[in-house]
Parts: C-alpha cells; structure tokens; sequence
C-alpha cells in the first residue's frame, strides 16, 4: 500500500493502474503523481526544477510529440 502525504493509504492497484511503459521504462504521468501527493502538477514541476539534488537523475523526462499523441489516442481509446 502507498501512503499519501495526508497519512491515507492507497492501495496498490491504484498506483500501479497508474504505471505507463515508455521507452522501456515504467513511468508515471506528473498530472497523476502530483494527484497521489495532493498538489498541483505545476507544483510539482517547480519543486524538481528548484531542487534537482534532491530528485534523482532520471526522476524526470519529456515525452516527444510523437510520444504524446500516442499516449493521448491510447487514452481516447480505452475510454470508448
């Protein structure tokens, strides 16, 4: 079980519902950690920004638009 910042507990599946495969590594999109954390993405963005040392080399990465636009029609399509 994960436990959020607030003590509550989430369980396992609904973290690892939230685990995509990109480039051969398992990631996890900023929207969906800032929501596990309980802050704004944009929050989170500036924390990693401000304080590098403290996350680690390859905590964070950009998806290319290819990449995007292919995570955005799997998205449209497990939705229909």
């Amino acid at each position: 079980m994960a436990k959020k910042e607030n003590g509550s507990v989430l369980p396992d599946e609904t973290v690892m519902n939230k685990i995509l495969l990109i480039r051969g590594q398992k990631v996890m999109l900023d929207s969906d950690l800032a929501e596990l954390y309980g802050v704004e993405t944009k929050a989170l963005k500036q924390s990693v920004k401000r304080n590098p040392s403290r996350f680690p080399d390859d905590f964070m990465f950009e998806l290319t638009e290819n990449e995007a636009e292919i995570l955005r029609s799997h998205f449209v399509t497990s939705i229909n």
